[in-house]
C-alpha cells in the first residue's frame, strides 16, 4: 500500500517514513529541500533497510503537484507534513507563510478531491488554541485568535480540511501535536534545521557542542513556577507512530466522522529551565544560556490532555523528557563528529 509523505525527509517526517515502513508500507516522499536534505534518506534506508521513493517538488507549483498524481495513480494515503514551521520567522514573513502552507495544501486537495476515496493526515498544532484558558488542553478547548501567521495557517488549514471533505470523498484526520523534540536512537536520523535553529532543543545542543555561544531563553517573568514558558514535549518517535495509527484507522473505515480531531503530547507540562536541566543531566554537563526579552508570538503556557487519543486511537507516548533529550544530544554528537 503506497502511502504519500510529504516533507518526509524533515524532522517528523522522516521518523514518520521510518513507522510506515517498518508496519509494511512502500513509502513516497514529496520535499523541495528547503529545510531538509537528501542524505535523511541514507538514514532512513540505514534504519529500515529500505530506500523511499522521493520526488523532488515545491508543492506551491501547482501542475508539478497534478503530475506526480498523474505518475503515481495508486497512492492509498497521505500524511502531510510540508509546511513553514517557525512561529518567530511567521511574524517576521507572513506572506511566505501563507503562500507555502496553505497554498500547498489546497493543490494537494484539489488533486485528492478527483480520487474515488482519498485519507488525508494533517499535521496540525496545538497553537491553534492561542493561550488557552485552562490547562491540560482537550480537544474541545476553544480556538483562540491566532498568535501568529503560523498558528493562523494551521486553523486555517483545519478549516479548509474540514470544508472539502464536506463535499468530497476524502476523510481526514487532524493531529494537533505539541512540541516534538529527541531523534531515532540509532541517531541516524534526528533534528537537523538549516542555519540557525528556531527550536529550543536544537539550539540547546548545537550550544553544548560549541556551535552557538550561548542559549537565549525569552523570558523569565511568566506567570509560571520558574517564570520561563511551559510546553508539552513529545519524543518525536512517539510521535511518528501516532501517524501511522491515524492512518490505519482511516484504511481500516474505523473513522467516526469525515473529519477527526486528536491532541498528540506527553500531557506533562515541562518550563524551558525544566529542558535546560533534563539535558545537562544526562550530558553531564552545564548549558551556557542567558535570559533575554520574551519573544512575539510566545504564549505562556500549553500542555495538552491526551485521553482521546489514548483510548480512540490506542496511541500513547513510552518516551520521557530525559530519553528524549539523551537521543538528541546523541544525534547531535554524531552529525558533528
Amino acid at each position: 500500500m503506497k502511502i504519500l509523505v510529504t516533507g518526509g525527509l524533515g524532522f517528523i517526517g522522516s521518523h514518520t517514513v521510518v513507522e510506515l515502513q517498518n508496519k509494511g508500507f512502500e513509502v513516497v516522499i514529496i520535499d523541495n529541500l528547503s529545510n531538509s536534505s537528501t542524505a535523511v534518506l541514507e538514514g532512513i534506508t540505514s534504519i529500515t533497510n529500505q530506500l523511499p521513493l522521493f520526488e523532488n517538488i515545491d508543492l506551491r507549483d501547482k501542475d508539478a503537484v497534478h503530475n506526480f498524481f498523474e505518475k503515481y495513480t495508486d497512492i492509498a494515503g497521505v500524511i502531510h507534513f510540508a509546511a513553514s514551521k517557525a512561529v518567530g520567522e511567521s511574524v517576521e514573513k507572513p506572506l511566505l507563510y501563507y503562500e507555502n502552507n496553505i497554498g500547498s495544501l489546497v493543490y494537494l486537495l484539489q488533486e485528492l478531491q478527483n480520487l474515488p476515496e482519498a485519507h488525508f493526515i494533517f499535521s496540525s498544532s496545538c497553537t491553534v488554541y492561542g493561550q488557552a484558558e485552562k490547562m491540560p488542553i482537550d480537544e474541545n478547548s476553544p480556538i483562540q485568535a491566532a498568535m501568529s501567521p503560523y498558528g493562523n495557517t494551521k486553523q486555517i488549514g483545519e478549516e479548509i480540511i474540514t470544508d472539502v471533505t464536506k463535499v468530497s470523498n476524502i476523510k481526514a484526520i487532524l493531529l494537533r501535536y505539541f512540541n516534538p523534540i529527541g531523534a531515532h536512537s540509532s541517531a541516524a536520523i534526528g533534528e537537523l534545521p538549516l542555519g540557525v535553529p528556531q527550536n529550543l532543543v536544537p539550539f540547546i545542543t548545537q550550544t553544548a557542542m560549541g556551535l552557538r555561544k550561548e542559549l537565549s531563553v525569552y523570558g523569565n517573568d511568566y506567570p509560571t513556577p520558574d517564570g520561563t514558558c511551559i510546553r508539552d514535549y513529545i519524543h518525536v518517535v512517539d510521535l511518528a507512530k501516532a501517524h501511522v495509527v491515524a492512518l490505519q484507522r482511516l484504511l481500516d473505515k474505523k473513522n467516526i466522522e469525515k473529519v477527526e480531531i486528536f491532541n498528540l503530547g506527553s500531557g506533562v507540562g515541562s518550563s524551558v529551565l525544566e529542558v535546560i536541566e533534563a539535558f545537562e543531566k544526562v550530558s553531564n554537563q552545564k548549558l551556557a544560556y542567558k535570559i533575554a526579552n520574551r519573544r512575539e508570538g510566545d504564549v505562556t503556557m500549553a500542555y495538552a490532555n491526551t485521553d482521546k487519543a489514548n483510548s480512540i486511537l490506542g496511541w500513547k507516548t513510552q518516551l520521557s523528557l530525559e530519553e528524549a533529550m539523551e537521543s538528541a544530544w546523541k544525534w547531535e554528537q554524531k552529525i558533528r563528529s
